[in-house]
């Protein structure tokens, strides 16, 4: 019994950490916190930049190379499904700023494993999504009308039917994104935990969630009308905010020394 308590007292899995209430324009203060960031780091903020313009790049390709429209929206949100499992990276960067010291490229690049098995669980169960996504993609594309030219009344069904269950799953993915890689690496807790204190944490603030997010998609579409080299610059300003948005919302029992 003893040995049972003791184990229910440091393992407590699925909890849900607390989170504060927001200001529904807190978002556009992380984004100016986060420029701060790509200024006090700029060398890292491009190395990783690059880095992340390859993705967006890569869909323009295909976009291109198979000269078809159709591959643009599961690509679309294909890329936001993985995004955020390659940010602990920039996460550090922030984090490192924050607590006043100088970021490097080998300390960020070993916080990808601070907690392995949460981070890796996370990436496979952002990889599920987008599976599930590919297929349920490939399904609605049997709805696009077989006809050269096709109006807008016989796209109508195909449109409508993507647009649904594309929201859907876009939703969800924001819902368990937008802090959980944050959660698992500051307090190397378990997936549940981050995954339900991060749905908890945006259901808590819909209206400044909701800001968020509309500026992380403006953000993106400004990236692919520049030709995916806006990215090098949006890529760490989203992780930058990102995380100070992590450190706004999810609260702690010892108050932080930064914001």
């Amino acid at each position: 019994m003893p040995a049972s308590s003791s184990m229910s007292k440091h393992q407590q899995f699925a909890r849900c950490l607390q989170s504060t209430q927001i200001s529904a324009m807190a978002p556009f203060h992380w984004l100016a916190l986060a420029f701060k960031d790509i200024a006090n780091a700029p060398m890292l903020s491009l190395v990783y930049g690059l880095v992340f313009t390859l993705i967006p790049a890569a869909i323009m390709f295909f976009v291109y190379r198979f000269d078809t429209h159709l591959v643009i929206l599961p690509a679309v949100v294909g890329f936001a499904l993985v995004g955020p499992a390659f940010a602990a990276g920039l996460y550090d960067v922030a984090w490192e700023l924050e607590k006043g010291h100088k970021p490097t490229l080998l300390h960020s690049l070993k916080s990808m494993f601070r907690n392995p098995a949460g981070e890796w669980g996370f990436a496979v169960l952002l990889m599920v999504i987008m599976i599930v996504w590919m297929r349920l993609a490939a399904l609605i594309h049997a709805l696009y009308p077989n006809v050269v030219n096709p109006s807008f009344e016989q796209l109508s069904a195909f449109l409508t039917l993507g647009s649904i269950v594309g929201g859907i799953l876009l939703v969800t993915v924001f819902a368990i994104s937008a802090f959980a890689p944050q959660i698992m690496m500051e307090r190397r807790v378990d997936i549940m935990t981050a995954v339900i204190s991060s749905i908890n944490a945006v259901k808590n603030n819909v209206g400044a969630m909701i800001v968020w997010a509309a500026l992380i998609l403006c953000l993106v579409f400004v990236g692919f009308i520049t030709g995916t080299a806006g990215f090098i610059v949006i890529m760490p300003l989203l992780s930058y905010a990102s995380w100070h948005a992590y450190i706004a919302v999810i609260k702690t029992k010892k108050p932080r020394g930064y914001e």
